[in-house]
């Protein structure tokens, strides 16, 4: 069977698609799957509990406690192969984007260790509000799948986009799901990826930084480890929080700090992934003790820091892959071969400050991948998750050309 021997949490929420759901428990079981139910109480209002224990063979819990007993929602969230939120109403939807955690879903959600696919279902007006679409792009930033929604006949008598995926659809995207994330083509090599910003210190309160989040780094790390690399993670001052058990972090802060850290890893590295946005200059001398204010102007002299993509590049070995980033705003792919060339490297991932969307601070991103031999490939705006499965899937691509022409 296509699920045989998988552990799927099935959290059901207030949504009236919620009465396909003893249809999907039986299908999920049919496939092999073992099926625990959580719903959320609202959601009891359109699919019996009792309807859904008997299907299930299992307690349905819907709060975090029952009486004196304690439903212990990390350890649900421990147990499953994957969790699936179907149907995933608008308002649990909102709850998810912000973190909230008023009842046993949103409990186990948050401290669900395995993927988390969601199904949407709720009427067209709901599904096309910005808000929902800011909602949808959150969740995807935290690392979650969304299973896209259906036009077809809506609650309220519409036809429209809104409507849950039909059961045996969703049977067969959780199977494609859990069968590709077996497919691990980069298992055991070793790859090394830099993110986020670095700051430049002025004096002991001060510094030169940039606006980047570190969030496309970390989600190209990730992605990496999805496909089985073991990852080392150079990140600079960032918020961004990384938890895979293939990626192993290292804070830097500086320049300095980075090019330090990068050069030690890159000789074991098969892959580098060079897309931090690194300060191209410092203070030639950092004050000791805070800069006080005066009158008239502050000068500072800047020195260049040290480019890591170019070091990495003299140093890089037939077999091994290397990735930059440009962020531009003129003459961009011109740029962009530019730097591939000069900097030896196999593949420059190009972002254009003039497209909505791109740039630092967004969960979304629109890049350019320039390649050698006239290669290049245009993506549309996509949450950086998706632009790092792109580049994943390229660098794959090629480790496997490589493969070929060293054999």
């Amino acid at each position: 069977m296509q699920l045989a021997g998988k552990k799927i949490i099935l959290a059901v929420t207030g949504s009236i698609a919620a009465y396909k759901t003893p249809v999907l428990v039986r299908q999920l079981i049919k496939a092999g799957a073992e099926v625990r139910v959580i719903m959320t109480s609202s959601a009891g209002v359109f699919v019996s509990p009792l309807a859904l224990e008997t299907v299930s063979k299992h307690p349905v819990l819907h709060n975090i406690s029952e009486g004196s007993q304690w439903n212990n929602h990390v350890e649900l969230g421990r147990w499953a192969d994957v969790m699936l939120v179907a149907p995933c109403s608008a308002n649990t939807l909102a709850k998810f984007a912000r973190g909230l955690c008023d009842n046993l879903v949103c409990a186990v959600y948050l401290s669900a260790t395995c993927p988390v696919l969601i199904a949407p279902a709720m009427d067209e007006d709901m599904w096309l509000h910005a808000a929902t679409k800011r909602n949808i792009q959150k969740v995807q930033s935290y690392g979650n799948t969304i299973i896209p929604v259906v036009h077809g006949e809506l609650a309220s008598g519409l036809v429209g986009e809104g409507r849950m995926a039909e059961t045996e659809d969703l049977v067969q995207y959780v199977a494609d799901f859990l069968s590709n994330r077996g497919n691990q083509p980069l298992k055991g090599k070793k790859a090394l990826v830099t993110a986020g910003p670095t700051y430049e210190r002025i004096d002991p309160v001060r510094f030169i930084g940039n606006f980047s989040t570190g969030k496309m780094g970390a989600a190209i790390a990730e992605e990496l480890a999805d496909k089985g690399a073991h990852v080392t993670l150079v990140l600079g001052p960032s918020s961004v929080e990384v938890s895979h058990a293939n990626i192993h972090v290292k804070r830097v802060e500086s320049a300095q700090d980075m090019y330090d850290a990068c050069v030690e890893a890159f000789p074991a590295a098969d892959v580098a992934v060079m897309s931090a946005a690194v300060a191209d200059y410092k203070p030639a001398e950092v004050a000791d003790k805070k800069i006080k204010k005066e009158e008239g102007t502050l000068d500072i002299k800047l020195g260049k820091t040290k480019d890591i993509l170019a070091e990495l590049g003299q140093q890089k070995k037939l077999a091994q892959l290397l990735v930059g980033f440009a962020l531009e705003t003129n003459d961009e792919e011109a740029n962009a071969r530019g730097k591939l060339e000069r900097k030896n490297a196999d593949l420059i991932v190009l972002n254009s400050l003039n497209d909505d969307g791109a740039g630092f601070g967004h969960d979304t991103n629109k890049v350019t991948l320039i390649g050698k031999e006239g290669f290049k490939k245009d993506l549309p705006l996509l949450s950086k998750k998706d632009v790092a499965k792109a580049i994943v899937e390229y660098i794959t691509e090629l480790r496997l050309r490589y493969a070929e022409t060293t054999v």
